[in-house]
């Protein structure tokens, strides 16, 4: 069994140069001081009426369709906690959390492990599997999958659990279904990722009322902090989603000039990346090679699907340091 508990911040520190955690830099100025100016009413407990009523503004839902999480990790966990499925599937390589949680509640899981491009053909899920978990853009590949591909998983009786924590890194968010209301789905949202924000835990759910009341009795009270709905609440605003475009406009650049400067390497690199990271079949030992030269990027050995000729290399806009390194070891390795 695979380490589904490892995640990309295990791989950083020391003075690495960090391609290994999918999150940006920090905050922006005016973000970190809605969340210091927060900091005032700490000895109030929280109150995430007005966060709820904005992320269900940003989504054109009904607040009683959405439920404030301390991040996707917690979404999964109550999600374990409350479903009872008879056959659970995952569907692989993604962020291996789901799964985790499941098992963790006492589920068996199954796997549907895509090949390939890493692209979802829904006959290959179980017709008889009443809970699918899948990723979109998927979390290691960065592939993103049609909307249409997605919902033709929904069926009477199953629960589709879309993992939207990186869709905000895809202009336009065309083939989100956070804005789509349809019995049985439920689509998980994070705010850590393109904001910065993975130390606070900011991230939510969109699905039908009644699982969001029981994702609710589930909750801890007051699970999500002060800051944290005070920062959902400024991120989830007309002000930062036209922000957060603009930048998935300069990532998608910084992306493809990766994507290419790896293939001049003769590097095959995922198609059609679409997050803010690219899945890279590099070789065995290339991660440890590039440890070895200060620079930190993500195995892909954890992933279900992946082996250990998988890294997977977050966005940078400075990335000619990593190229660098690579471009020395495939020099060193063609000249030997």
């Amino acid at each position: 069994m695979e380490d589904l508990r490892h995640h990309g911040d295990a791989e950083v520190g020391g003075g690495l140069i960090d391609h290994a955690v999918n999150v940006r830099g920090g905050p922006p100025g005016w973000l970190a001081e809605v969340i210091t100016d927060s900091l005032a009413d700490l000895a109030a407990y929280p109150d995430a009426t007005a966060a709820t009523a904005a992320v269900a503004r940003r989504h054109g839902r009904p607040v009683g369709e959405v439920l404030l999480t301390a991040g996707a990790a917690e979404a999964f966990v109550l999600l374990a906690r409350v479903l009872r499925p008879r056959r659970a599937v995952v569907v692989h390589p993604q962020f291996t959390e789901p799964e985790a949680a499941l098992r963790a509640a006492g589920h068996e899981v199954g796997r549907v492990v895509l090949t390939g491009g890493f692209r979802l053909d829904p006959a290959l899920v179980p017709e008889d599997a009443d809970l699918v978990m899948i990723g979109n853009p998927t979390n290691p590949t960065s592939v993103l999958h049609p909307a249409e591909t997605i919902t033709a998983l929904l069926r009477p009786g199953r629960t589709v659990v879309v993992d939207e924590a990186f869709m905000d890194c895809v202009p336009g968010e065309p083939e989100s279904l956070a804005a789509r209301a349809a019995p049985g789905l439920v689509v998980l949202r994070s705010l850590t990722k393109t904001w910065g924000l993975a130390g606070l835990r900011a991230g939510y759910v969109l699905a039908p009322a009644g699982m969001i009341s029981a994702l609710a009795e589930a909750q801890p009270l007051w699970a999500v902090s002060t800051p944290a709905l005070r920062a959902i609440e400024a991120c989830v605003s007309d002000r930062a989603v036209a922000e957060a475009e603009a930048w998935t406009r300069e990532l998608a650049v910084q992306r493809a000039e990766m994507t290419e400067a790896l293939e001049a390497l003769g590097l095959p690199v995922v198609p059609g990346a679409s997050a803010s990271f690219l899945c890279v079949r590099a070789g065995v030992g290339v991660r440890e090679a590039l440890r070895a030269e200060g620079i930190a990027v993500r195995r892909g050995d954890t992933f279900p699907g992946l082996g250990p000729e998988w890294i997977r290399i977050a966005v940078r806009e400075d990335w000619k340091p990593l190229m660098n390194a690579l471009s020395g070891m495939f020099r060193m390795s063609h000249e030997g």
